[in-house]
């Protein structure tokens, strides 16, 4: 299930029209839910613009591979398996969106550590994107809203 809303966007100081529909949001359960007040992608001409998308599994929002401690403190976490998830996410939501992997362009990777991590995530990204061939950019952050260990802002084309 999806939900698609058309916002409509002026082509001039004219009131809009509804058929001249140029930006849709759209969101799916088939990905984790947002985490605010953000669909999971927006639709502009035949741009797509996916929403930062971490590895939170959509039936019960669980982070494969994570154990926590009594006051939520990161005791393990599998990079692996969050990277594996994190694209399953992508991929559905691209797919809710009417467009797909292989229309993929570009790509932000954001991982908490990239000593550790990059080394996994890379060798699992080259599987998943080798007949892709996106712009990539993967960038270290501090930390993420909640305790993962990768998170993917994406744009693709769309028709």
């Amino acid at each position: 299930m999806f939900e698609v809303k058309c916002i409509v966007m002026p082509t001039s100081n004219l009131k809009p029209q509804a058929s001249n529909c140029m930006s849709e949001i759209i969101n799916t359960n088939n990905a984790s839910k947002p985490l605010g007040a953000y669909p999971h992608a927006r639709r502009v001409g035949n741009l797509l613009f996916l929403s930062g998308i971490g590895p939170r599994d959509p039936k019960d929002n669980s982070i494969p591979g994570l154990e926590l401690d009594a006051n939520g403190n990161i005791l393990k976490y599998d990079i692996e398996a969050e990277t594996h998830a994190v694209f399953a996410n992508v991929k559905a939501v691209l797919e809710a969106s009417g467009s797909s992997w292989d229309q993929i362009v570009d790509v932000t990777v954001f991982l908490t550590n990239m000593k550790k991590d990059f080394p996994v995530y890379n060798k699992i990204y080259n599987e998943y994107f080798k007949e892709v061939q996106a712009c990539r950019t993967t960038v270290e952050v501090k930390s993420l809203p909640t305790p993962i260990g990768i998170e993917l802002k994406v744009i693709a084309t769309i028709e």
